[in-house]
């Protein structure tokens, strides 16, 4: 097995920062050591058979997004990104581990559609992977097969309060799921938004000929998130289920859950980068674009945008610091503008739902320590190590550390990356909703189970690279 020596740079981890050297035997991390250390006497820069020079740089845990959805079928269409082409765009942007949602609709076997997803996955991933389950139809069947996750080694399933017709589960159900994840310790996750009121929003609104993109967005107002997760947090309460809302993008929902946390209670929140950095004024469109108002469809996603005018973004970034939300993860739902969001022209209800960020999050989140938002320690914690904590990979994932795998970015806080389609743009997409972004600092070495993945600009990585994680339970849970 290869050996590879990382020398000179500062080793970043959630509680502190250092310089050292880093030692790889393999797939895994055999000593973290005083720069310039010799090892059994042996002079390890002499005998290892890479040395990766990170003088001046970072050397981080690789980033695991834990929130993904690859070749996700929704609004008539599929995600764009494959596991092929979306994991091997995690890779370029320092993301080493995704967690994708498997996903069962009503009629389907939950059995069958994690076989199914396991099946997309294998040999086809550049990074490694989990997965999380998606129960689109909650009955005996599934709540059976919820008891059955822990040994598939998924150990997190997901709700949602939205989408009637589609996804959509009532409070009785939830309430029934919720018993089942308390009973077996899975973490439930819940899209929290008021489905049942949103679609007489959105039916009114389209009457009205209002249409637009933008019109997305205010269907689904803050309320409708605020009192959805509400909603979830009582129920967990009562059940004491442990729950982790997904995609949180208004600041009140946000306040409910760390009125949760005060008092106790097992309820966690992550946020994604659009809603730290885009707003609800993007959906309304450049007149001088060619799709026009249109061009809002590249920024659809649910939760949706939030105005910029409320200080959402604000607020968000004030939780991330004060820990008041835990992790911020993408939700990767990509679709491209032609013969995807452009089904929604006429009827903003049509557009699918998602935007492509999984290549971006650990450039945006360190602008956001340039910016001053957050700490290095912060922003390894928010990327890498509480997503590992969080989900039930800690030691393997999340660190640097002896026996931990060797999933390592090399970051140079000197440099600079430009997002956009014609600049650092991986993903399986047409457009870039980061178009014009530029970031202080970029992404030089990445490292995933010890292999050089990427490396000067140069993509090493192949198809078949990632393996499958079998995730324990949450170490969060009290």
């Amino acid at each position: 097995m290869a050996t590879t020596l990382i020398s000179g740079g500062t080793v970043v981890s959630a509680t502190g920062a250092s310089a050292a050297d880093v030692l790889i035997d393999g797939e895994t991390i055999r000593a973290v050591l005083q720069p310039g250390s010799e090892l059994l006497g042996v002079d390890l820069a002499r005998s290892v058979d890479r040395v990766v020079d990170a003088t001046g740089k970072y050397v981080i845990p690789g980033g695991i997004d834990a929130h993904t959805h690859m070749q996700m079928p929704f609004g008539g269409t599929e995600a764009s990104d494959t596991f092929e082409t979306g994991t091997r765009a995690a890779a370029w942007g320092g993301t080493t581990t995704i967690v994708d949602f498997v996903v069962q609709t009503v009629g389907q076997r939950v059995e069958d559609t994690l076989a199914a997803w396991h099946e997309k996955a294998a040999g086809n991933c550049a990074i490694d992977y989990g997965f999380h389950q998606i129960i689109g139809e909650v009955n005996d069947a599934s709540l059976t097969a919820l008891r059955g996750l822990e040994a598939e080694g998924v150990t997190s399933y997901k709700l949602f309060m939205a989408y009637p017709g589609v996804f959509y589960s009532d409070d009785a159900q939830i309430l029934r799921a919720m018993q089942v994840g308390a009973e077996t310790g899975l973490m439930t996750m819940m899209h929290a938004e008021n489905g049942p009121a949103i679609d007489v929003l959105v039916q009114q609104l389209v009457a009205e000929g209002k249409t637009d993109p933008y019109f997305h967005g205010i269907a689904r107002a803050w309320q409708m998130e605020e009192e959805a997760t509400h909603r979830a947090i009582m129920l967990a309460h009562l059940t004491g289920a442990p729950l982790y809302v997904v995609h949180v993008s208004a600041k009140q929902a946000v306040a409910q859950l760390a009125a949760a946390r005060d008092k106790g209670q097992n309820v966690f929140g992550e946020t994604c980068p659009q809603y730290l950095y885009l707003s609800l004024e993007d959906q309304l469109g450049a007149s001088s674009d060619e799709w026009g108002a249109f061009e809002g469809a590249k920024y659809v996603c649910s939760t949706p945008l939030r105005s910029k005018h409320e200080h959402h973004q604000d607020e968000l970034w004030t939780a991330l610091g004060t820990n008041d939300l835990q992790m911020v993860s993408t939700d990767h739902c990509p679709f491209c503008m032609k013969d995807q969001k452009e089904l929604g022209r006429g009827d903003f209800s049509k557009i699918p739902n998602g935007i492509g960020g999984v290549e971006h999050r650990m450039n945006l989140l360190y602008q956001g320590v340039v910016d001053g938002h957050l700490t290095l320690e912060r922003w390894v914690e928010i990327t890498a190590t509480t997503p590992a904590r969080m989900f039930g990979m800690y030691g393997k994932k999340g660190v640097i550390q002896p026996g931990a795998d060797a999933d390592i970015v090399v970051y140079d806080p000197a440099g600079r990356t430009k997002l956009g389609i014609d600049e650092t743009h991986h993903m399986n997409m047409d457009y870039s909703a980061w178009e014009g972004f530029e970031i202080a600092g970029h992404v030089d070495t990445v490292l995933s189970r010890g292999r050089v993945i990427v490396d000067a600009d140069a993509y090493l990585g192949r198809a078949g690279d990632g393996a499958y994680v079998r995730r324990g339970l949450s170490q969060y849970l009290r």
